[in-house]
């Protein structure tokens, strides 16, 4: 068992493990475009998007393409590394109930201090579905992979800290901007300083989630909560 921790914190697993994930989003996105997907699609990726729109890479399928090709590259650079990982097929089916597991934890917690981290939009039920998935791929590359990545190089380059020192600090500061990036835009909440914190402890948990066992597992861990949070609401009305 011991090996299947440790295996599966390798970029390698997180690679195969959210490949799915992101193809569920992207086919979703290519079934259901319309004007308001526009509007609609998952935050972080039009965040994204605006960034690459302002560097003159604009279109709707741009972001998803520079991903996947991101994550070739990823990929082969580090495929040296990787010579002596084994593929288990179990691991992925075993990372699938882990991932179950943690998302019904943060689903529980979340439930209690009666916030939840997704507010559903779009008019119809597969818009929706497609936009939950989206924020556990595109919400959590961008608040942890890469968010996390910047600050702390930014925080070593300036305090000289140690690598575990700063990696802490980039998460805790990059939970804070999570947190703040769910009141922004038409689809924002009100703010208020308790569910910043409530949204900010979530990020803590996810960054921690992230450090302890990767990406992948993470950012499915995020897009099943954000499903059971949909199934919930669907259900009730």
């Amino acid at each position: 068992m011991n090996s299947y921790w440790q295996s599966t914190r390798s970029p390698l697993y997180s690679f195969l493990f959210a490949i799915p994930l992101f193809l569920f989003y992207e086919v979703g996105i290519f079934l259901t475009t319309t004007n308001d997907m526009f509007v609609l699609r998952n935050g972080a990726d039009a965040l994204m998007r605006q960034i690459l729109s302002s560097l003159g890479v604009s279109g709707l399928y741009w972001m998803g393409g520079l991903f996947f090709i991101g994550f070739i590259v990823a990929f082969i650079l580090q495929r040296k590394y990787w010579a002596e990982t084994k593929i288990h097929g179990d691991y992925l089916l075993l990372m699938m109930g882990e991932s179950l597991v943690w998302a019904i934890l943060i689903y529980y917690f979340m439930s209690n201090v009666s916030l939840l981290l997704m507010n559903p939009t779009g008019s119809l039920l597969i818009q929706r579905a497609t936009l939950a998935i989206g924020a556990g791929i595109y919400e959590e590359f961008f608040f942890r992979v890469l968010l996390i990545a910047g600050i702390s190089a930014l925080l070593g380059f300036i305090f000289q800290w140690s690598e575990k020192m700063k990696n802490w600090m980039a998460m805790v500061i990059a939970a804070g901007i999570f947190s703040s990036f769910h009141f922004i835009g038409d689809y924002g909440d009100f703010f208020t300083f308790k569910i910043f914190m409530i949204r900010f402890l979530a990020g803590i948990a996810l960054g921690t989630l992230y450090f302890m066992r990767g990406f992948g597992i993470t950012a499915w861990s995020h897009a099943i909560y954000d499903l059971i949070v949909l199934t919930q609401m669907t259900t009730q009305k």
